[in-house]
């Protein structure tokens, strides 16, 4: 006999989150299916956290810089990345979260969740059309950068420990690699 995984829409997670079904659980929707998410420790949240501030600070009111809060892509799925940088839209995303044409880039900090943000999520995100994400590497103090979304995957990867990098989205920026890694 052949199982079935219930696979999940966007509606239906929503209607879970109303309904206080996952209200004591820290979940995020990834290609239909309800992925509980590691708790975040003092390292990634104190880096994460700190890269956020010193990117607000670079990119001033040319973005809005969100920490862990949903972002609405396609094939049913809802992540939270560490730092999504998008469009300043205001009362915008009162009605909904970023979608993918109003995002620049995203960051992951992983600690336990590597494989699934260098295989799972990245693939997500380049499968939406987000031009770049990058991935910190905790345990190794390093920096993965995906770019140039190409058929389903990231055309780009480089892994970097120091150095600037210059976003896409805003090549006059140059952003310290040191940085986004140790804060």
């Amino acid at each position: 006999m052949t199982m079935t995984i219930a696979k999940w829409t966007i509606a239906d997670y929503h209607s879970m989150i109303e309904a206080g079904i996952l209200r004591s659980r820290k979940v995020e929707l990834l290609k239909g299916e309800i992925v509980e998410m590691p708790p975040e420790g003092e390292h990634h949240a104190y880096c994460s956290s700190e890269a956020g501030d010193y990117l607000a600070s670079l990119l001033g009111e040319l973005v809005k810089i969100r920490h862990a809060k949903p972002i609405t892509l396609p094939k049913d799925s809802e992540p939270e990345p560490d730092i999504a940088i998008v469009q300043r839209l205001g009362r915008e995303y009162r009605e909904h979260h970023p979608y993918p044409e109003n995002i620049f880039w995203l960051i992951e900090y992983s600690n336990t969740s590597l494989e699934k943000d260098l295989e799972t999520k990245s693939k997500i995100y380049a499968e939406a059309g987000i031009p770049e994400y990058w991935v910190v590497n905790l345990k190794k103090s390093h920096l993965i950068m995906f770019r140039e979304p190409l058929d389903g995957e990231y055309s780009t990867k480089l892994t970097l420990t120091t150095g600037n990098i210059n976003p896409l989205t805003f090549p006059d920026i140059s952003v310290a690699v040191n940085r986004i890694i140790n804060a």
